[in-house]
């Protein structure tokens, strides 16, 4: 694609309302610019941290945390537990580093291996789901653990518009029945979207900033 489908000015706006971010955030950020790793970004995660208030999340399970970005900026509205899952040990490790140099590790589990295998290990409720993990897994992830969130809780999956290994158009084309030679993220993510859109006991928005956050809300 030549245009991204999400406009910057958009983004550049909502990174002006968002919260000033901690020392830690600030060196997130640099850490991702300098060695290119794909994070939700400052005004995603300050939508994260909103929605974690607006559920008064007690509880918050992610799918893919990788040095523990997202996860830290919600955090601080987390009365509770955050479960952080991740399969690259040291971006497990760093992601514990950053939360005792915040001061948030008392409320954090991390957990290294399949987020798809440890959510299994948990009971619910997860006021708040991240799915951030491999793109054509986001439905399997969603089943793991669509029993787990209460109604009013929510379920946000990045990447639902654009990434590395995804195409629009092609998304775009499958929700709509046709036939494309997409890529299995492409796939994934369509599957994913057409999955929770048709659930009759969630309501499903798209949060167009980032690279796209599907928002689900369970409200049966």
């Amino acid at each position: 694609m030549d245009e991204t489908p999400l406009p910057d000015v958009t983004e550049q706006f909502a990174r002006s309302l968002a919260p000033d971010p901690d020392d830690i955030v600030a060196e997130m950020d640099e850490r991702a610019d300098r060695e290119g790793f794909p994070t939700v970004g400052p005004a995603v995660g300050a939508w994260l941290r909103l929605l974690a208030r607006l559920t008064d999340a007690e509880r918050v399970f992610e799918f893919g945390s990788g040095f523990g970005y997202s996860a830290y900026w919600m955090a601080p509205a987390v009365g509770g537990e955050l479960v952080l899952t991740e399969i690259d040990e040291a971006e497990l490790d760093s992601a514990r580093e950053y939360f005792e140099r915040g001061g948030y590790a008392d409320r954090a589990a991390f957990e290294h291996g399949d987020a798809i295998d440890i959510v299994d290990e948990y009971e619910g409720p997860f006021d708040v789901v991240l799915v951030d993990n491999e793109k054509d897994r986001y439905t399997e992830a969603f089943d793991a653990v669509r029993e787990k969130v209460p109604v009013g809780g929510v379920v946000a999956a990045d990447n639902a518009v654009e990434a590395g290994p995804l195409d629009f158009d092609d998304i775009r084309a499958l929700l709509a029945g046709e036939s494309v030679d997409a890529s299995d993220a492409s796939r994934g993510i369509a599957d994913y979207l057409a999955t929770v859109r048709s659930d009759p006991d969630f309501e499903t928005g798209l949060l167009p900033l980032g690279e796209g956050v599907a928002v689900s809300v369970r409200v049966a």
